[in-house]
């Protein structure tokens, strides 16, 4: 029988039970990793609860896209709209083949499906090498191109060569968001540049390595500006209570926006309303008009 989800209130200390003053988009959560597969119905109902009302379930190969779609399907509703990503994150690239390239594909046919991703470029670990990542990279850049969805992009130690890579396929994919930024000033502006979009995360709220992101937050407007999670991962260490298990969750997103809001000097409710808006825009939520052609994109000399 399943636990029933009150079973784990007690999770989040009453000092981290903190409600966003608008709606939120979270468009990194990790929700089928398997610290979540005990009390995930806990962990919506939270997330709800601190009108975190939109997730983007995140997936980083076939395995955990397809789950991330059942769980869309299963869970989706009563106030929480649940949309997935389907790609092969740059760790994995080894793996990439003709029939792995079929089933990503097919899965961008799916109406739960919202962007192609998680994928990129990460030159830090070289899981992959480096070389077998760019195939692969170039491979979901022609997916993309071909279904017309937008990119949830990973990049690490990697960005003078992913900004070639897009520059190359400007003109053929639409819109773009590196997730998880964590680079430095020439990066973002190079980004900026090519018209992408920028993610988020706690990594802000970190004060062993987020510091120089706090004097960046403002380069990006706000149109362009997302906000995640990335959870389990990168729970912010700037939280006002102790969490059991450190483990990151939807329901903490609105520590991330106060953060955020605070370094950009602007109001929580302000960049609420304002991610969430390029959020749905940007993954073309139902209930949101199509966004407008992007003129093509051509580079200064």
């Amino acid at each position: 029988m399943a636990e029933h989800p009150a079973q784990f209130d007690d999770v989040l200390p009453e000092a981290l039970r903190f409600t966003a003053p608008a709606p939120l988009v979270d468009i990194g959560a990790n929700l089928t990793h398997e610290s979540f597969a005990r009390d995930l119905p806990a962990v919506l109902g939270r997330a709800r609860a601190a009108n975190v009302t939109t997730l983007i379930l995140t997936g980083t190969d076939r395995e955990h896209a397809e789950q991330a779609v059942a769980m869309c399907r299963e869970h989706g509703g009563d106030g929480l709209s649940l949309h997935a990503t389907a790609g092969v994150h740059p760790h994995d690239a080894s793996r990439w083949d003709g029939e792995l390239a079929g089933a990503m594909a097919a899965l961008q046919q799916l109406p739960e499906v919202v962007a192609v991703g998680e994928c990129g470029l990460d030159f830090n670990r070289n899981f992959s090498t480096p070389a077998e990542q760019e195939r692969a990279f170039e491979a979901q850049l022609e997916i993309a191109a071909a279904c017309g969805k937008p990119l949830f992009i990973h990049e690490r130690d990697a960005g003078r060569r992913m900004r070639e890579m897009l520059r190359a396929w400007r003109d053929d994919i639409g819109d773009a968001v590196v997730h998880c930024f964590t680079a430095e000033r020439d990066t973002l502006h190079g980004y900026l540049d090519l018209d992408l979009h920028i993610g988020l995360t706690g990594w802000l709220c970190d004060e062993r390595r987020g510091h120089h992101l706090r004097e960046l937050v403002g380069d990006i407007p706000l149109a362009r500006l997302m906000v995640e999670t990335d959870c389990p991962y990168l729970l912010p260490r700037n939280l006002p209570a102790k969490l059991k298990g450190r483990r990151h969750e939807p329901a903490l997103l609105p520590w991330i926006v106060r953060d955020i809001a605070h370094w950009r000097g602007e109001s929580e409710a302000a960049l609420a309303a304002g991610t969430t808006a390029t959020a749905r825009r940007f993954f073309r939520l139902p209930g949101e008009l199509q966004p407008p052609r992007r003129a093509p994109y051509h580079e200064e000399n």
